[in-house]
This record gives structure tokens, sequence and C-alpha cells, in this order.
């Protein structure tokens, strides 16, 4: 169904269209050309599609963001992005959308490894990209892959070669200065066979409001291992969408932490698919305050036998929060010997706060083994009369047992520098006031 805002976007597109990255390869010309024609027909998802029933994007249709055709990296504050950017990481800087090579730190990389802007790549190895881009998933999804597919303006790429094993994580810092703007990447992340790489991604931006819409494709090879983290700690008025979309091989590894912080609304999506023998792990903790809304929505596809997957998400909802968690498994029927575990743990501080949990399991297969489970609740009152036992006030037995159950998660980033910026935000954000740094 067209909408509005759609309209407005597709006219504008016309103006930005002659700019775009790989303007000059046919083959994305028409992809961009197809995901613009189903997005000018769907429009943003809407209530009525079931993997979106509880998260309304109206407010984005409200408003126009325009993207940035130009860097601003010169105006950006060098003590703000050194509160992002790692030091014992390789770190890629996008600002407002865009590659900056001032602020990146690549030095030192192994030569056969690939890592540059999507504006390079699709000049340097376009044959390559062509490969990959919307190969690990369709912009048929939803409106916002669609979206993402016609107007991405820049991101990255990054090719590690066969055997090849990465010393030091790469850092994909997303950046955004200005207001109302649009910031729409697609990143393109390949292991081939026995690779091994970690990746860090990191959404953050000045106290404005803007969009930012970045997919992610990730490819996985034979015996590889990648191990992929998300940090979204954008402003309070920001809208964010961000997916990855998993495709891996057999006896591929992945594991995927997703930290959901900041933002008015905010929306990751994360899918994978599993080949023969392949193991994912799914992590997450969302952490909600005031108005905002967090939702998550995961899909595991089981294609093969062998496979394992776990997932543990947690979510802290205070004040009028609401979050989401939409987490689907599938087995395939001949994906037998399936090993799949699901749990979504929801933590409110408030009776205004909301969770909706919706857990989903799809099994085809009749030689498998798969379970879930939900909760939904407040702090135990045994607990706490178990501390206030043992001279601590109630105030603090509060805030020690929910630190407990949100570090949990903190606790499984093993980059020590990424590990302290998590704990940082999740006690910069945290509702809760008297709490000390030693509990964690």
């Amino acid at each position: 169904m067209n909408t509005a805002a759609a309209s407005r976007y597709t006219a504008e597109y016309q103006a930005i269209a002659p700019v775009l990255p790989g303007r000059d390869l046919p083959w994305l010309q028409s992809l961009r050309a197809q995901a613009l024609e189903k997005f000018s027909a769907r429009g943003f998802p809407s209530l009525r599609e079931e993997e979106w029933r509880y998260t309304n994007v109206s407010a984005i249709e409200k408003k126009l963001f325009s993207p940035s055709m130009s860097i601003a990296s010169s105006h950006i504050d060098t003590d703000w992005l050194k509160s992002y950017q790692l030091e014992d990481a390789w770190s890629v800087v996008l600002v407002d959308g865009h590659f900056s090579g001032e602020l990146s730190v690549l030095e030192g990389l192994p030569e056969a490894v690939s890592v540059m802007s999507m504006a390079d790549a699709l000049v340097k190895q376009p044959e390559a990209l062509e490969r990959y881009i919307n190969q690990a998933v369709n912009y048929n999804e939803h409106g916002f892959i669609a979206f993402n597919t016609a107007w991405f303006t820049d991101g990255l790429f990054v090719h590690i070669p066969a055997k090849q094993v990465l010393e030091k994580p790469v850092q994909v810092l997303h950046l955004i200065t200005q207001a109302d703007v649009l910031a729409t990447t697609r990143n393109i992340i390949v292991a081939d066979e026995m690779a091994e790489a970690e990746i860090i991604e990191t959404f953050a931006g000045l106290d404005n409001a803007y969009l930012t819409a970045a997919v992610t494709e990730v490819f996985i090879g034979v015996n590889a291992g990648v191990t992929f983290y998300k940090m979204q700690c954008e402003p309070e008025k920001a809208y964010h969408f961000g997916g990855a979309y998993i495709k891996q091989s057999r006896d591929a590894r992945f594991s995927h932490h997703n930290f959901a912080f900041g933002g008015l609304l905010a929306r990751s999506d994360v899918h994978a698919d599993l080949d023969h023998a392949s193991e994912c792990e799914l992590n997450g903790l969302y952490l909600g305050i005031k108005r905002q809304h967090i939702d998550n929505h995961t899909r595991i596809n089981h294609l093969k036998p062998h496979a394992i997957s776990r997932e543990l998400y947690k979510g802290v909802l205070d004040d009028r929060a609401r979050g989401v968690f939409q987490g689907r498994v599938i087995v395939a029927v001949d994906a037998q010997k399936t090993d799949s575990q699901m749990n979504n743990r929801n933590l409110l501080l408030s009776n205004d706060a909301e969770a909706d949990t919706k857990p989903q399991l799809e099994i085809y297969a009749d030689d498998v083994k798969c379970g879930h489970g939900v909760t939904v609740g407040q702090l135990d009152e045994k607990s706490i009369f178990y501390l206030q036992s043992r001279c601590v006030d109630e105030e603090t037995a509060r805030n020690m047992l929910t630190f407990a159950f949100a570090n949990e998660m903190v606790d499984k980033v093993k980059i020590k520098g990424l590990h302290d910026r998590v704990l940082e935000q999740v006690l910069a954000r945290f509702p809760q006031e008297g709490v000390s740094k030693e509990w964690l």
C-alpha cells in the first residue's frame, strides 16, 4: 500500500540518485530501481504486518529525513570520537552515512584482508559485491530493507581470506552529527573458509533527531567463525533501524551480542541461516527508560542437520518504556538432529513499563531438541528481603539485583575495551540511582 511518506521519499530520491555510489554498475542500478519500486508500493512497515505488530513507525513517516551528501568529519569533536573509538581495534568511521578516511584507523591490517568503504569497493571490486549484495537478505523482506537497498550512500566491505585470523577486532563506528539527517549504510562482511574475525558495530550521535537505516550482510565460509557485537547508544530523539543478516556455511560459527540502549524508537533485526553442523549464538540486552520503544526481532533458520543454536535476550524497562522481543526458530524438514534453545527474560521496574514477547518455534523435522522460555516480572521480593537481612537498605538491594540481572549479558563481552564501554552505557542510562560500579 502506497503511503504519503513513501511518495515524498520517492520524489526526493530522483535528486540524489545521480550521486549514489555504483551509479555506473547496471546490476546495482537495476537492484536499486527494483527496491525503490517495492518501497514506493509498500512504504515503511505497518502494524498490519505480523512481524511489526508491536512497533508503530508512523512517527518516522511524519518527518522527511534527508541524506547528507558530504562528509563533515572535520567538525567531529576529538574527545567525543575517542569516547566511542576503541584503542585496541582497527576502526572504520562513518560520519552521517559516509566513510571518513581521516578518522578511520586501519594501519597494520594484514595485506590480504580488504577493509574499505562501500563506495570504494563498488569501484575496485564490483564483481565481488555483485555476488553478495541482497543475497543474505532480500529487499522484499520489509520496507526498511527495500529503503536501504535503494538509498544507501556508503558503508563498509570487509573480506577476510581463507585461514586468516584477525588478531584485533574491526570496529565500524556510525556517528551522526547533523539534525534531521538520514544515514543509510550497507555493509558486507565476508569470512572465507577457516577464517576468524571479530566485528563491532557502534551507533552514536549528537543530541538531534535523525534516522539511521543500516543493513549488514555477513557470509561465513566452511569452518569459519565470526563474532559480532552491536552497541546502539544513540540519543533519545533518534530513530534507528539496524539489521544483521547472516549466511553460515557448513561447520561455521557465528555469535552476536546486541546491546540496545538508545533512541526514541529503535528496531534491530538479527536473522541467521544455518548449514550442516553450524553453530549460532544470539545474546541481547535492551534497556528502556522514559518513553523509549526498543524492538528486537530474531530469526534462526535451521536448514540442514546437526546445527546448534542458543539465544538469550534480556530486557530492563522503567518509566513508560516498551520493549519488544520476537524470536523465531524455524527447523526445516531436512534439519534433523537440530538442537535449539531460546530464552527471553524481562524485568519491569515500573507499573507503566511494558514488555511484549513472542517466541516462536516452527518445527518441520521429527528428530530435534528444541525449547523456549519467557519471563516478564518484577524483582523477587524474597531476594530483596534476604539482602535487607544482611544490612543492605531496600533501595540498594533493588539496585544490586537489577544490575546483577543486566550484568550477565555485559560479562559475555570478552573484548575489554568494549566491555568497559558497554558497562559505562549501562551505568549512564540506567534509571536507578545510587549504583556502584564495584558491584559489577
